[in-house]
């Protein structure tokens, strides 16, 4: 479907076909207004990857934006004091931090989330998918979900257990949070996401304290001890960095790897030729990972905050203007890609932008692609003969390409 400069002045990333498939709409804003300006949202929409990648990297397109939100939107005496606090966790994360804090947070963490670091656990993560794949094929059916049988339960179970999170407590996450997804990602036609995401939030950051002061009275080897540790001895964290890292952790930790599972998947049974290729190829992991990454990888838009007033292809981004970033857009654009549309797992990769890049580069693509590379290899390997049963559920939401369910068919074996 091609899509005109008419259908760019009306563009809408929400409507139910935008979010099924927000490819044709960003590509038609890549050509016809690469810097556009959205009256529906009040905010800039860049879709090019010269000038998504540069403003990734340049300081004046700011993180912050939970702070002007805040100070604008939420100071008055009518604001619920629930989303007021909700809003004060999302203040503390180091994602929606600038320079000096931002450095300051992510030294404390990487050396948690190197590729030698997440390379210790792989026989955990191949133990978990493959415990996830009994259990999903023993119950019988002739269809599974993706995404709430293997997906998220494996990725949250690996960041829980980084964390020292008990087994029997992760459960309560996937809820916790849904209810968050809409503060964090931007759901503007949900009415509902601020009460659900104040509401979760205040569950999941009250299980955070009681057990971070757990960790204080019988410290473990896991990253919450780590971090209470960096509270407690060096005064490089408050007590709030704490509990709001560990939010982060636990909802930024699964979140991104879910939705690249499930697109991973579903482009592997779309293209069954690639999948082919994939089974046949170990040493293709690597590319095949990255190709999902660019070809519907799970950062649809970033958002940043101007910090002060820059010019880009004729526009004036203004001072405290909001613009969201496509990477999306970026991936698939054919001044970088070859054939951009087309699922090649043996492409020579450019350099795409999945995960970002500068300072705000993901600080667990190392797990995300380890995690990514084996649980899709492993469904693909035990589900017999999956294939689509309808197109999956999509988040209603701005920011991620993410799945709500995914259901496939399984033959029977």
């Amino acid at each position: 479907m091609t899509l005109t400069a008419t259908d760019v002045a009306h563009a809408d990333l929400l409507s139910p076909a935008a979010v099924a498939d927000p490819y044709p709409m960003l590509a038609a804003m890549r050509e016809h207004d690469p810097v556009h300006w959205s009256e529906r949202f009040r905010s800039w929409f860049v879709t090019r990857f010269d000038d998504v990648d540069a403003a990734l990297r340049d300081a004046r397109f700011s993180s912050d934006r939970i702070t002007p939100y805040r100070q604008a939107k939420l100071e008055g005496p009518d604001t619920d004091p629930g989303l007021r606090a909700a809003f004060g966790v999302l203040e503390e994360w180091m994602v929606f931090k600038d320079p000096p804090d931002h450095t300051r947070l992510r030294r404390l963490l990487s050396r948690s989330f190197t590729p030698r670091a997440v390379g210790r656990i792989r026989p955990r993560i191949e133990e978990l998918v493959d415990e996830l794949l009994d259990t999903a094929l023993g119950r019988g059916g002739d269809r599974i979900d993706v995404i709430g049988e293997l997906a998220y339960p494996l990725t949250a179970s690996v960041i829980a257990e980084m964390l020292g999170v008990p087994r029997s407590d992760q459960q309560h996450f996937k809820e916790w949070s849904d209810q968050i997804t809409g503060l964090v990602f931007g759901g503007m036609a949900d009415s509902g996401r601020h009460d659900r995401g104040s509401r979760g939030m205040a569950e999941l950051t009250g299980y955070l304290t009681d057990l971070v002061a757990q960790r204080g009275r019988e410290p473990a080897d896991d990253l919450l001890s780590g971090l209470i540790a960096a509270r407690d001895e060096h005064d490089a964290l408050t007590h709030d960095e704490v509990i709001a890292t560990g939010v982060l952790l636990l909802f930024a930790g699964h979140e991104t790897t879910t939705n690249l599972i499930g697109c991973g998947v579903r482009a592997m049974l779309r293209h069954p030729d690639q999948a082919a290729l994939f089974a046949a190829d170990p040493d293709l992991t690597g590319s095949a990972v990255e190709e999902m990454l660019r070809f519907d990888g799970p950062a649809k838009t970033v958002a940043r905050v101007m910090a002060e007033d820059v010019e880009l292809r004729g526009r004036l981004l203004r001072r405290g203007q909001r613009v969201f970033l496509s990477p999306s857009s970026a991936n698939r654009d054919p001044e970088v890609f070859a054939d951009p549309d087309r699922f090649d797992i043996t492409r020579q990769q450019g350099r795409q932008l999945g995960f970002g890049i500068g300072m705000h580069y993901c600080l667990g693509a190392p797990l995300a692609r380890l995690e990514t590379g084996i649980a899709v290899r492993r469904i693909l390997e035990r589900l017999p003969g999956p294939a689509l049963v309808e197109e999956p559920s999509w988040a209603p939401v701005l920011l991620s390409r993410g799945m709500e369910s995914f259901p496939v068919r399984i033959a029977a074996s």
